[in-house]
């Protein structure tokens, strides 16, 4: 089942011109109602279920039915999102619940540096048919080509 807005919640986040679903769905789904200020899936049909609104919302209005190895059916999952971990609470239907608590990140905000070690960017690269780093990686110095 896609994600979807409960509307009772949703405040648009505050009348930005970009809601926080709409900068993190990976599918441009999420749409701004910019009359009635509310966030909504546009494309329900295309929703990859990856739960990216659901962790990022502020105000906890945006859900999706969760899946059999995550939950139980019926159930229902709510995100508490920190700097370092979210918590997920599940709330069973038969009123108990459980909590849980992940690790988002394992090193400090900023502290890692993806390109060191690696050349800095050429232009000239550009028409090269090599990969960053590829080269190097796999011991390559050349392309394979098919000799006749």
């Amino acid at each position: 089942m896609p994600s979807y807005v409960m509307t009772e919640k949703c405040d648009g986040c505050k009348g930005q011109d970009k809601t926080a679903c709409m900068y993190i769905c990976p599918n441009d789904l999420m749409a701004l109602d910019k009359d009635k200020m509310k966030g909504y899936n546009q494309e329900p049909n295309y929703c990859w279920e990856c739960y990216c609104c659901v962790k990022i919302c502020p105000q906890q209005a945006m859900d999706v039915r969760g899946y059999a190895d995550f939950m139980p059916l019926g159930a229902a999952s709510t995100p508490l999102r920190g700097s370092q971990d979210i918590m997920w609470t599940i709330k069973f239907r038969d009123g108990r619940i459980k909590r849980f608590k992940y690790a988002t990140r394992t090193t400090p905000e900023g502290s890692i540096k993806p390109f060191e070690g690696f050349a800095d960017a050429n232009p000239a690269d550009l028409n090269n048919e090599f990969l960053l780093g590829e080269p190097s990686i796999m011991g390559a110095t050349e392309l394979l080509t098919i000799k006749k």
